[in-house]
């Protein structure tokens, strides 16, 4: 064999070993050239050797397979094994689990946001069950107009689906029969003492005097709440006076609201409180398990009164963990403010931790996944780090962004002494591990744009023969193309081998020819812009694609023209 085939062999034999005995010829090519770099240059060569190498290899048996690469020192790297990271199973299966995700429609999703998304559609998936979107906008003061749309266009970026879809405030007259149920019932009453006197009462663990009320009192005041103003009078829920959590005391079901509804106008002046609507809307939608996060442990007492005083079965309540992210706003509250006062340029701004935010940079659906499904269900605090969600996000990119050449803080280089017959196009793969995508094409001539910070040196870099003699002495190499010399200001052409660049230890270094190229700019996750040039392949991108900047990190296109394109940073 020669020397390139027995490289052949000993890929194709480590990838056969992985694999159960059988190589794949595209990822054995995939493999030398993301491996051996100095043999790409050899691409046309290695490709149709590959085929007749690997048909020699899958011949063999997998014993055979073992001694032949033991023979040529070669060995597979065992992948480190990782802890399980499936979710547990939910407490009290049921035959029909019925789950809900039910956001404040106060804005569009977050981060924060995708853990109760994902951790539900999960549940419903592994128990063949049911998942219920329920919008929760009782709070008229809390809804913004748009998030109507925007939460099932972010759930659908997620992957995530669901089977039903609710709105609260359509079901108002039903929590107004629940409300006089529970009036009747003789487990609430109408309240209108002062909310100042009230919490010193219940603090106290003293009943306030409407509690007295008899039904007959309560049914007319609850009739004559309809025309109430608001802070007159609430409803409240009869619980535990001496609970030794005074939140828990005598809670409000009911208040009155003189607001404006974004969705309904003034249709309702009532509206139910959150625990209140919700316990009625898990009973009557049957869900069988309510995961949320410890911050509602409260709340989950609260409501179990609720089904309690009806005598409903108590769904199975599953809380969490907070879910924290460094350095980036996940209040939406927060966020809408600043996009009123000009702070972040939309709900996509890349400083925010919106749905919409990370998917204009190119995170993809499946990396949130991942995470949340990693995340589970546990009960301590969770951080979430840009870092963790950069490295799952990191291996499926890999693989699925295609390589081009971006020149940032460019400079203009003409190359001297360029030979004319070093003077060509220049084909590139646009995977180097996947080489049946096909290639790049970069015309060169010796006008290039280089990055500015690549031609710097400093002293210290130079030997004392090169101060003397007035030579940089610095070598960078154009990448499959030629090598340079730094002179000054002088660029020039030094030699074009990848092995003599290599035996100088040469820099090596992107660029872009000068004439054939299209204007990029970067938007960066501080919402700064970095601009360059993209070699001239990057015209056939499309609107969405996502791709490795060489040397500068993954970025998504987020518009392009025949001038110009416009990429989102990922990450590195």
């Amino acid at each position: 064999m020669s020397d390139l085939e027995n490289v052949i062999y000993k890929y194709s034999l480590i990838n056969a070993i992985k694999h159960k005995g059988k190589a794949n010829e595209g990822a054995v090519v995939g493999s030398i050239m993301s491996s051996e770099p100095e043999l790409r240059k050899e691409s046309k060569k290695i490709v149709p050797l590959a085929k007749s190498v690997v048909e020699k290899v899958n011949s063999m048996s997998f014993e055979d397979q073992s001694l032949e690469l033991e023979k040529l020192g070669g060995k597979v790297e065992e992948k480190k094994k990782t802890e399980d990271k499936g979710l547990s199973d939910l407490p009290e299966p049921h035959e029909n689990v019925v789950l809900r995700f039910a956001p404040n429609p106060s804005g569009p999703l977050h981060i924060g946001h995708a853990r109760a998304a994902v951790l539900n559609q999960e549940y419903a998936k592994r128990y063949k069950g049911k998942l219920v979107l329920r919008i929760e906008d009782t709070d008229p003061r809390r809804v913004y107009m748009d998030a109507y749309e925007m939460i099932p266009e972010d759930l659908a970026w997620m992957g995530v689906e669901y089977h039903e879809t609710f709105i609260q405030s359509d079901r108002i007259p039903i929590y107004y029969d629940y409300a006089k149920k529970l009036i009747e019932l003789g487990q609430a009453y109408m309240c209108s003492c002062d909310g100042g006197e009230f919490k010193k009462l219940k603090d106290n663990c003293q009943p306030c005097p409407c509690r007295d009320s008899s039904v007959e009192e309560s049914l007319k005041s609850w009739e004559k709440m309809f025309n109430m103003d608001e802070g007159d009078a609430v409803l409240r829920v009869k619980t535990d006076i001496n609970h030794k959590n005074p939140a828990i005391r005598d809670w409000v079901a009911m208040r009155i609201v003189d607001a404006e509804h974004p969705r309904i106008g003034f249709k309702y002046k009532i509206y139910p409180m959150m625990n209140f609507s919700v316990a009625v809307d898990d009973h009557l939608m049957g869900i069988t398990h309510v995961l949320r996060g410890k911050d509602h442990l409260a709340n989950s007492e609260k409501q179990s009164y609720l089904y309690n005083h009806f005598g409903w079965e108590i769904p199975a309540f599953i809380h969490y963990g907070r879910l924290k992210m460094d350095d980036v706003a996940l209040s939406t509250s927060q966020a809408l403010a600043g996009i009123e006062e000009g702070k972040y340029w939309g709900w996509d701004d890349p400083r925010l931790g919106t749905i919409r935010s990370i998917a204009r940079r190119g995170i993809t659906p499946d990396s949130i996944q991942e995470l949340m499904k990693e995340i589970g269900t546990k009960i301590s605090d969770s951080i979430i780090s840009w870092k963790k969600v950069y490295g799952l996000n990191r291996n499926i990119l890999e693989e699925t962004a295609n390589r081009y050449f971006f020149v940032w803080k460019p400079k203009r280089v003409t190359i001297q002494e360029v030979p004319v017959d070093v003077c060509q196009t220049i084909e590139r793969p646009l995977h180097p591990d996947f080489l049946e995508r096909g290639e790049r094409n970069l015309p060169f001539n010796g006008e290039v744009y280089l990055a500015a910070d690549d031609l710097k040196t400093t002293i210290s870099e130079k030997s004392e023969s090169e101060i003397k003699s007035g030579s940089d002495g610095k070598i960078l190499r154009l990448m499959d193309a030629v090598n340079v010399s730094i002179n000054g200001e002088n660029v020039i052409y030094h030699s074009q081998s990848f092995e003599e660049a290599r035996s100088i230890k040469a820099q090596v270094v992107q660029w872009v020819p000068a004439e054939d190229n299209i204007s990029a700019e970067v938007v960066m996750p501080d919402a700064s812009i970095v601009e360059g040039f993209c070699e001239p392949d990057c015209r056939k991108l499309s609107v969405d694609d996502e791709v490795q900047l060489e040397r500068f990190g993954f970025a998504r296109v987020d518009e392009i023209t025949s001038e110009k394109i416009k990429f989102y940073f990922t990450h590195k």
